[in-house]
């Protein structure tokens, strides 16, 4: 009976449109009404989108468990963080050069996710001492520092990693680092927009959901595959454009 209701729940593919979808109409939002916008249609937008971080931290983790090579994944996210560097800054006018402008948002959530993951391979590296994966973390926190998400991002990969099975401690987890962006955003950026990054939280009930299944079609699933990788960078290319050109 408990495999069966599992079944029922909403598999790798479900969940990851849903994250992709939410993060379209957040970008969206973000093109539409530029700036920390009060509209409270802009507002809905941005806390619907607190759904996809989330479902992306997830689910780096069930590539690095699933994955066949760590060393090509790895490799596949660094690439895709290069590419989508580009579309990201042209989507929302930042300077392609790094650092040049602000430390903050300078880069896509991409370069944050991919380091999550080397992070996630270093904490769970039998060669390496406690020094030596502490450092190593210290390090890529200030490497990621510049992304969409900041650090945050890596070090909740790492959380929902080494807490994999236990959604209350990966949420737990979350919401601890999240928080900490939060205060960040209210006190250096908006107010509203920090409280509205707790809305993460929104995201728990979906990947409880999660019935540990990434799909019942197998060539849909490898379309879905590479579809999640190009749809990423596609999309802010395009919002880019309106930007640009509206």
């Amino acid at each position: 009976m408990e495999s069966t209701l599992t079944r029922r729940g909403l598999n790798g593919n479900q969940l990851k449109l849903i994250a992709i979808t939410a993060m379209t109409i957040d970008h969206l939002a973000w093109t539409l009404w530029p700036g920390y916008s009060h509209n409270p249609a802009a507002i809905a937008c941005h806390i619907m989108g607190r759904l996809t971080a989330p479902i992306m931290w997830f689910f780096i983790v069930e590539g690095y468990h699933y994955t066949h090579d760590v060393k090509k994944y790895t490799l596949r996210l660094f690439i895709l963080a290069l590419v989508s560097h580009f579309a990201y800054n042209f989507c929302f006018g930042i300077s392609f050069v790094p650092l040049k402008d602000s430390v903050f948002n300078q880069t896509s959530v991409a370069w944050s996710l991919a380091w999550g993951l080397v992070m996630l391979r270093v904490a769970n590296h039998p060669g390496y001492s406690q020094l030596k994966k502490t450092l190593l973390v210290v390090l890529i926190c200030l490497v990621s520092f510049p992304s969409d998400w900041s650090c945050i991002a890596s070090l909740c990969v790492l959380a929902f990693g080494t807490n994999r099975g236990d959604l209350k401690a990966q949420g737990r987890w979350m919401l601890f680092f999240v928080a900490l962006y939060a205060v960040v955003y209210f006190f250096a950026l908006d107010r509203l927009y920090g409280i509205l990054q707790l809305a993460v939280a929104l995201s728990l009930p979906l990947l409880a959901r999660y019935n540990g299944q990434r799909g019942k079609n197998a060539r849909v699933n490898n379309f879905l595959k590479w579809f999640f990788y190009l749809y990423y960078p596609l999309h802010l290319t395009v919002l880019g454009a309106i930007r640009y050109f509206g």
